[in-house]
């Protein structure tokens, strides 16, 4: 058995994190000859007792075989970082995953990709720039990489579905467990269009420690991560540092000051990373990696010409939706401007009135 299917059972074993397989591998032993090992052979490797023991009862070609089997079954293909196919921009990280498990189209491992990271509760605002810049990116060719989370990193896999890109989900749980539920969908659709991506075998129990890990393989596999929005103690924040760290460009959004969706990337700006008004932003950075085409993009979100009250009303709808009520407080408008505004802008199909009397951007 080559080093190889040995890598992918060390990756499999109970009890092996990333620092034990490094002991392993960087032990003053012929790991490649693993199968032989005794519990002596284990333990100088730096196991404990306990782990020693077991590995040398159960580390054998039969079971590796067994649960390469398993993955097969279940269309499952694992990239060691012995592998051609293993992103080069991992392998340049200082905590490249030994195994990427994939379910998909590998050859995205190897292409330009860009993450595009966000707040699991986007405003319209959030949710209308991240679909824009989504699709501006993907006419260029450049694949999209988020988490598969709630929010931004969804709406993100979605858009570039819908625009006919390549997406690539990297996900905090075990490679065939969905996480959210309500993204189940969402998952079968990447897995038969684009491609799913996981450090974590078969039946991993998760932890919530497993989600910062995801993120360090978001920024290690892509030139560069946006936030498209964020709050102070977003997520995506981490994989912003992950990709500063790594020396990755890192962009970011800038939104309303008051908002709190906007807190983080805001934060970013007053860091360094760079502003992002337009695709052009992100895409000038990479022109070099890109085919000589004229962008399919709008310079601009395209939208009705909005008066100063009307952009008023708009800009506090774009923070969630609001009732009648809530409005007139926050604008301090009497009720006869408010609902002439409102109106105005239900005519200009840029809001709709839900029951209740609530008020959504369209």
């Amino acid at each position: 058995m080559d080093k190889r299917c040995i890598l992918i059972g060390l990756q499999e074993s109970p009890g092996l994190g990333w620092k034990k397989i490094s002991d392993i591998v960087s032990a003053n032993k012929e790991w490649g000859h693993a199968l032989e090992f005794s519990a002596i052979d284990w333990m100088e490797c730096g196991l404990e007792a306990e782990l020693a023991l077991r590995m040398s009862e159960r580390f054998t070609s039969s079971w590796i075989e067994g649960r390469m089997d398993l993955m097969h079954r279940k269309g499952i293909f694992p990239v060691t970082c012995l592998d051609e196919s293993y992103p080069i921009l991992m392998k340049e990280t200082a905590k490249p995953p030994w195994v990427l498990y994939t379910l998909g189209n590998r050859s995205l491992l190897v292409g330009l990709s860009v993450a595009m990271v966000g707040t699991r509760v986007p405003t319209a605002y959030g949710r209308k720039i991240g679909i824009w810049l989504t699709e501006a990116l993907c006419s260029r060719g450049i694949t999209i990489v988020s988490g598969l989370a709630r929010g931004i990193d969804g709406i993100c896999h979605e858009a570039a579905l819908n625009a006919g890109g390549s997406t690539v989900a990297v996900l905090g749980t075990a490679i065939d467990e969905v996480y959210p539920r309500e993204h189940v969908t969402l998952y079968r659709k990447i897995a038969e269009s684009g491609l799913i991506v996981s450090e974590y075998p078969i039946g991993t129990k998760g932890h919530p420690g497993m989600f910062p890990q995801r993120n360090r393989i978001i920024a290690g596999m892509t030139r560069g991560t946006v936030v498209v929005e964020a709050d102070v103690r977003s997520g995506s924040l981490i994989t912003a540092d992950q990709a500063l760290e790594e020396g990755r460009d890192v962009f970011a959004v800038p939104g309303p000051i008051t908002s709190p969706k906007s807190r983080g990337t805001l934060g970013l700006l007053k860091q360094g990373a760079k502003i992002v008004t337009e695709p052009g932003d992100i895409l000038e950075e990479y022109e070099h990696f890109l085919p000589s085409v004229s962008p399919t993009y709008e310079p601009e979100p395209s939208r009705i010409e909005l008066t100063i009250e009307e952009r008023r009303i708009y800009h506090m709808l774009e923070q969630g939706n609001s009732t009648f009520e809530g409005l007139m407080n926050e604008s301090g408008w009497d009720f006869g401007l408010l609902h002439s505004v409102l109106l105005s802008l239900i005519m200009k199909k840029e809001v709709v009135q839900l029951p209740g009397s609530v008020y959504k951007i369209i």
